[in-house]
């Protein structure tokens, strides 16, 4: 059973970000696991300086996106918000399904927390989400004109409302 959780993990390896895809055409984007990767780097670093649970926060950035080893990196122009969420609960439920009970039932609170946005950890995370989404944007840079990517950096703008994270973002500018 462990095997088949550890199966998804692995497979978000192979998923690509399709925002990259849907609005640059980009032919090799970042995977998801690459999206997680550095977000659990700027969770880490965040929640420490914030002095919040940076335990709980990294395992949050870890099953944030888990559930689209099965459904793919759905985006806004592919399905509504309510599917995406039917889809990727459903999906949520089937990986952690392989896990022991109190791991299922702890880590099911934690993806739901960031769900619903519902504690500091999954405020900032959520904030985090959007600054790596800009940091990974200016990475793109010498492929697509600013033109290009304004939206992602707009997206971030709006959606950042902590100061630290802002100041990050202004920087990243």
């Amino acid at each position: 059973m462990l095997e088949d959780f550890l199966k998804n993990a692995m497979e978000l390896k192979a998923v690509p970000r399709q925002g990259w895809i849907n609005k640059l055409g980009l032919k090799n984007p970042e995977s998801v696991a690459d999206h997680c990767y550095s977000m659990a780097v700027l969770a880490m670093i965040f929640s420490d300086l914030k002095r919040l649970d940076t335990e709980k926060i990294i395992k949050m950035t870890l099953l944030h996106d888990l559930a689209e080893s099965v459904t793919g990196d759905l985006t806004p122009e592919d399905v509504t918000k309510s599917k995406k969420e039917k889809l990727e609960t459903r999906a949520m439920k089937k990986i952690l399904a392989h896990l022991p009970k109190p791991l299922r039932a702890k880590y099911a609170k934690l993806w739901m927390e960031y769900q619903q946005n519902s504690t500091n950890e999954a405020r900032l995370l959520h904030q985090i989400d959007k600054l790596e989404m800009a940091l990974q944007a200016k990475s793109y840079e010498k492929k697509f004109t600013k033109k290009q990517l304004k939206p992602f950096f707009d997206s971030a703008k709006r959606e950042i409302s902590d100061p630290d994270l802002k100041k990050a973002f202004k920087k990243i500018l």
